[in-house]
This record gives C-alpha cells, sequence and structure tokens, in this order.
C-alpha cells in the first residue's frame, strides 16, 4: 500500500530546506531528515505536540496558522509542507497562497470527502461519517471544510497554482487501481505536489 511520508519524500530534494505546517509530533521531519539530509522546521500550536518535537530533537515553533504566515521572508524555504491540516483552517486559500510566497513549492495532503465510505455513511445512516480517516464526531472534529479533490483542483486553478504532481491513496482500493480510476470515489487521500 502506498503511504503519503513515501510520496512526500520522493518530492523532496536532498540537504533541501522545509518547513511543515501542522507538524504534529515531528515525526515526517524527522524521516525527512534521517533521508535526505533537509533541514526541516516545523510549526505547530498543540503544547503537547510542540514537547514531542522538542524531545525529538525538532525545530519546532508554536504559531496559529489561521494568523498567517507574515514572519517568513519570500522564498524562505524550498519547499513547505502540510499534511492532514488545510481543512482546519480558517481560509485554506490564504494559506495556500502564503505557502507559495515563502516557498518554491508546497505540497498538501488531504482526505477526500468524496471517499464511498463517506457518502455511503452519510447516505444509509443519515449522519456525519466517522471512519478510519475521519475518527471525530461532528461536534468535536477539527475539520471545518469538507472537500474532495475535484473542489481543491478547481481552487488550485481559480489562484493559479500549479499542479507539479498528484497522487492519490486509498488503502485496499490500491491493490485494484481503483484509486487511480475514480479517485474522486475511492481515493481516501490526496497528495498535491505544487508551485506557482
Amino acid at each position: 500500500m502506498i503511504d503519503a511520508n513515501r510520496v512526500i519524500g520522493h518530492w523532496i530534494n536532498p540537504q533541501s530546506r522545509i518547513l511543515d505546517l501542522g507538524c504534529g509530533d515531528g515525526t515526517l521531519l524527522r524521516e525527512l531528515t534521517n533521508l535526505h539530509g533537509i533541514h526541516g522546521y516545523g510549526l505547530e500550536i498543540d503544547p503537547e505536540s510542540i514537547n514531542q518535537c522538542v524531545a525529538n530533537g525538532i525545530n519546532v515553533i508554536q504559531q496559529d496558522l489561521n494568523a498567517g504566515l507574515a514572519n517568513f521572508a519570500d522564498n524562505s524555504f524550498d519547499t513547505v509542507l502540510m499534511t492532514q491540516t488545510l481543512q482546519t483552517l480558517r481560509y485554506p486559500h490564504l494559506v495556500l497562497d502564503e505557502m507559495l510566497r515563502i516557498g518554491r513549492q508546497c505540497i498538501v495532503t488531504f482526505p477526500n470527502f468524496g471517499h464511498w465510505r463517506t457518502r455511503g455513511f452519510l447516505a444509509f445512516k443519515g449522519r456525519m461519517p466517522v471512519t478510519k480517516q475521519l475518527s471525530y464526531q461532528w461536534y468535536d472534529t477539527p475539520n471545518i471544510h469538507f472537500f474532495t479533490y475535484k473542489d481543491f483542483e478547481a481552487l488550485c486553478a481559480e489562484r493559479e497554482i500549479s499542479i507539479v504532481d498528484r497522487t492519490f491513496i486509498g488503502g485496499r482500493a490500491s491493490d485494484l487501481s481503483l484509486d487511480k480510476i475514480w479517485p474522486n470515489l475511492f481515493a481516501h487521500t490526496a497528495v498535491y505536489h505544487l508551485a506557482r
């Protein structure tokens, strides 16, 4: 099965400068440092995750992404990453613009809310879905924007963002290549490599 971190690793140049927005405990930055010798920094808002980053030797800054990224100069990084965070932001389109201002390229992953399980849960149970990828109840979810990969590509076209590459991850559907044939239905995670 394809792993999003492995895909990201293929799109990262060795020794590059990386900024990971919403870096969590710093696992991805640590992997990229070990595999590619990158120079990485993370931004995170959760104090517990920040403590884990520090304990693991990850350079991390406490910052709310909803407040913007004005503290970073243009082209400060080779790549800006954001994994499984875009859907939690108040103004994701503005953060995408900022990512491409401060980085030469960016890589974004997000859950595809058009996945068949999500659709089926809503259609047959009449409730907001709780799945392996979307494990929160409607009232405590950090996800405030529900979109599909088609919605994301429409946003990129509207904001003149170039899609350099993309990969869809579909769990068991990947074994049958269903996530490649019908990604909006069978991909549970989308991974995009973007540039201006």
